[in-house]
């Protein structure tokens, strides 16, 4: 009787290939003192720039609390700046400084460089495949 093992569950894949690109990620910014979970905070604002922490929090798919310490770590280190949203006041948007831009500016190479070895041994048809795939996945879920 041959018994075959059933392959890993997509979820446990999905987590594998998460966990890796952290570790990737944390290497190249190593230098610069900037974690895996900040630079992804910085490409959210980035992208959509002046968000209020929660909206960061929920772009950055972090808790609050998390995105908090991030806030308070970036804006130590002069990556970002808060100021009142002129639409309420009692609210604060997370805004990018030009120190954040350059160290986004610095790693987008690398971080290109990264991506494109993650998906090296794919075609350019699958690379698409696969982000269609991943973006599916993402809106079921969401």
């Amino acid at each position: 009787m041959v018994v075959t093992k059933a392959p890993p569950s997509l979820l446990y894949m999905v987590k594998q290939v998460e966990l890796v690109v952290r570790s990737r990620l944390d290497e190249l910014l190593k230098p610069t003192g900037v974690t895996a979970l900040q630079y992804t905070s910085l490409t959210v604002l980035e992208r959509h720039d002046g968000l209020s922490a929660a909206q960061l929090a929920r772009d950055s798919f972090v808790t609050a609390q998390s995105v908090a310490d991030v806030i308070r770590a970036l804006e130590t280190r002069g990556l970002v700046r808060r100021e009142r949203n002129p639409r309420n006041r009692r609210e604060l948007l997370i805004l990018l400084t030009e120190s954040g831009r350059d160290v986004l500016a610095r790693h987008a190479e690398p971080v290109r460089e990264l991506e494109e070895r993650m998906v090296r041994d794919l075609t350019a048809h699958q690379t698409d495949q696969f982000r269609q795939a991943l973006s599916k996945a993402w809106q079921s879920l969401s």
